[in-house]
């Protein structure tokens, strides 16, 4: 039950919500993730390095991009659960 309330609460702001339900889809650069979540890049690569240190995203470079995908399949069962 420890790990789910983590969750949770890793879940609980709203911007780290907008950007995990963004990735549902599938792997996003973060070019792609700030404007969509209307943050500043540097408000929402603060928030996408809290997510990758609580395993919940993971994330690999190609050339000067970093790419983003959800990590943790709990999550992407969770929110489809939720909002579907």
């Amino acid at each position: 039950m420890r790990h789910e309330l983590k969750l949770f609460k890793a879940l609980s702001d709203e911007t780290r919500l907008n950007i995990v339900e963004f990735l549902l889809d599938g792997e996003k650069c973060v070019c792609e993730i700030f404007p969509h979540v209307k943050r500043t890049q540097s408000t929402v690569s603060f928030q996408l390095g809290k997510l990758e240190e609580w395993k919940i995203l993971s994330s690999r470079r190609e050339g000067k991009k970093i790419f983003y995908k959800i990590a943790n399949s709990r999550v992407k069962m969770l929110l489809k659960d939720v909002g579907g």
